[in-house]
């Protein structure tokens, strides 16, 4: 999937050492946004681990994890993904993601997010993709309007983040072709 400044695709084991890059780096960003990890999350071998994980879940039809890379210079700047997939008569996800924090502002997110839509629509099929963001968090909520998701209302102490069950803002999109 590729954009304009931006492409998603999957994870492969040659990309674990920059995964732990990305990772290490922004700790203090990226878990004011998500649940605790421990000290072995950031180890080469746990990024390997993740990355395994990350191929059965989408054998499985369960998750899709992308990395988001710059057209430019072919660095991961973050990661994207598609996860709690429902089929049957729901045929909906939640999407997630997460920027390296020095390239916040350049519109990577928005285009990693439209690309990773028409992915869900037109390859998977989905019918509706669902996004939760703490009401604090302009910027996510900002990128998810600009990739069309509408607000549908609060979430209240829906996620647990660093120990405090945290509200989250409910915006979604459905699929313009159902």
């Amino acid at each position: 999937m590729k954009g304009k400044y931006v492409h998603v695709r999957e994870l492969t084991d040659a990309d674990a050492g920059d995964l732990l890059t990305l990772q290490s780096d922004n700790k203090s960003f990226f878990e004011r946004f998500s649940m605790e990890r421990g000290s072995e999350f950031y180890t080469l071998a746990a990024q390997l681990k993740r990355i395994n994980q990350f191929k059965q879940k989408m054998r499985n039809d369960s998750e899709y994890n992308f990395g988001i890379f710059e057209n430019e210079s072919q660095h991961l700047v973050g990661t994207i993904n598609l996860f709690q997939i429902a089929r049957g008569s729901l045929q909906s996800a939640f999407i997630g993601y997460f920027l390296d924090k020095t390239y916040n502002g350049k519109g990577f997110t928005t285009e990693a997010v439209q690309l990773l839509v028409e992915y869900a629509f037109n390859e998977l099929k989905l019918h509706r993709i669902e996004a939760g963001v703490m009401p604090h968090n302009i910027g996510s909520i900002r990128v998810l309007e600009k990739s069309g998701f509408h607000k549908e209302g609060l979430a209240k102490k829906n996620v647990k983040i660093n120990g405090k069950w945290e509200d989250h803002q409910v915006l979604a999109i459905i699929n313009p072709l159902d």
